[in-house]
């Protein structure tokens, strides 16, 4: 998961909610530096609702008058500066992580190993290079006894990150294994709303942070008497976009017609097939920590906690149904292109259904600079846009990572195996059989029957291919 343009390449993680007074859909977003960032969604709606929520975002709107979208945007601040690495970071949902094998991760541009440690019956985060050749460690293994193994060498280390054994050492001779260069970098992780969070600061000073400092709790998401579904994507393009995106419900009639939309209220006049309608946004107060708005009309509160958490609100009777569309990259060139810093130059925002959009980006400017701060890891070369196919991927974006669809995905397999052979076993069966063995209406029935097993299992195989693999989206013919 590598990162695009001056961007974080975010794991986005929507959560939504429903409760007696509104129905809540707050966004986690995880960085990687991949071309892939990897995403992680979660629907959760009050039991015995009416209301169904599924993929889609919302903000809050308001009637207080704004200023004019132009003069919301401000130049960098000296002032107060955004640490991007003193936050807490989800990871991975748990349930998509195999206690039995380590998992390769890259969250704001850092190689990290998840594994399982069943000795201390917790998910640690390793710095994924062994001591020993720099060896990734999430290629390893977990050993009999519960230790991460390098599969390299045979290295094996503790939860602690200390080295427990080196095969290659001399049993007789010095303790090497106890040296502090044969130690693994640990970083502080919890999990907490069923996610794997971690700290990506390795300085002393931060090993007891999470004392100090917990991750955004959900408390939704750990309430029995909501629903939850959770998993995760990998989308290839940046921080900054897809944030913009998260934060724009504007866009959902147009950009994900006839398959993500907000269903719209009885009482809202539509203007054009699609539905869109004015929207007034305004940002009620923005500093470091993010930013928050106010209500109005069936919207409600909406936050941003930065740099990941996005949070909205919808009342009850507002519903949503969907599934996904196209993720562009050409957008992101065209602002590389101009520049971060000409944003508001270079687009024209002139009504107030856009106040999200401003104001995440008059905090990225303001207080983190106007990128991700990569420390180096990242060249500012956006890659470039792969093919549609690559583009809307479901396999390697989604399905791999996904222990529920991965296994759907091989059952579906295991049946269109056995669909063909089936169809073939009849054919062979119908031709092999003497005359006179089998009744003429027999061998037709089994010759018919081979026929509509192999349509089954082509029929299968697209149905495969579609759902997890590639399923085209033209925008024309919506």
């Amino acid at each position: 998961m590598e990162a695009l343009g001056a961007s974080a390449v975010p794991s986005f993680h929507i959560r939504t909610t429903l409760d007696k007074t509104k129905l809540r859909r707050p966004m986690f977003l995880n960085f990687h530096s991949n071309p892939t960032p990897s995403s992680a969604f979660s629907l959760v709606h009050k039991k015995q609702s009416k209301f169904k929520v599924f993929n889609t975002i919302s903000s809050t709107v308001s009637t207080k008058p704004t200023n004019p979208p132009e003069s919301a945007l401000e130049t960098h601040s000296q002032g107060e500066k955004f640490d991007w690495y003193s936050q807490w970071y989800p990871v991975m949902p748990i349930w998509d992580l195999d206690k039995r094998r380590p998992h390769a991760k890259k969250v704001i541009g850092l190689d990290v190993v998840v594994w399982w440690d069943r000795n201390e019956e917790t998910w640690k985060v390793f710095d994924d290079r062994c001591p020993h050749r720099l060896a990734p460690l999430s290629e390893g293994r977990i050993d009999q006894w519960g230790r991460l193994q390098c599969v390299y060498h045979g290295w094996c280390f503790n939860g602690s990150g200390n080295c427990k054994f080196i095969p290659q050492a001399n049993p007789d001779g010095p303790p090497v294994h106890t040296a502090k260069k044969a130690c693994v970098a640990v970083y502080p992780s919890t999990v907490q709303n069923k996610i794997v969070w971690f700290w990506p600061n390795l300085d002393p000073r931060y090993k007891d942070i999470l004392v100090e400092k917990k991750p955004p709790y959900i408390p939704e998401i750990d309430d029995p008497s909501y629903t939850n579904l959770m998993g995760n994507r990998d989308i290839p393009y940046g921080y900054e976009i897809l944030i913009e995106n998260l934060m724009d419900p504007a866009h959902v009639p147009y950009a994900h017609h006839g398959i993500l939309e907000i269903l719209p209220s009885k009482n809202r006049v539509k203007a054009d097939r699609e539905g869109g309608t004015p929207l007034e946004f305004m940002i009620e107060k923005l500093d470091i920590n993010g930013f928050n708005t106010v209500q109005f009309q069936e919207w409600n509160r909406t936050n941003f906690i930065a740099p990941y958490l996005f949070c909205a609100c919808l009342k009850p009777g507002d519903q949503a149904n969907g599934s996904e569309s196209s993720a562009g990259t050409r957008k992101e060139h065209k602002i590389m292109d101009v520049g971060p810093a000409n944003w508001q130059k270079a687009c024209f925002v002139p009504t107030k259904s856009d106040a999200l959009v401003i104001g995440f980006r008059k905090w990225l400017n303001k207080y983190a600079g106007g990128q991700v701060d990569w420390r180096g890891k990242y060249s500012g070369v956006l890659p470039p846009t792969p093919p549609r196919e690559q583009l809307m991927d479901r396999y390697w974006s989604h399905v791999v990572n996904c222990t529920s669809c991965n296994a759907a995905y091989k059952g579906f397999n295991v049946l269109e195996v056995v669909l063909r052979v089936v169809s073939v076993a009849s054919i062979a069966i119908a031709a092999a059989a003497k005359q006179g063995v089998i009744s003429a209406a027999t061998r037709t029935s089994m010759v018919l029957m081979a026929v509509l097993f192999y349509a089954s299992s082509r029929c299968l195989a697209r149905f495969i291919y579609k759902n997890f693999h590639y399923h085209d989206y033209d925008h024309a013919f919506r």
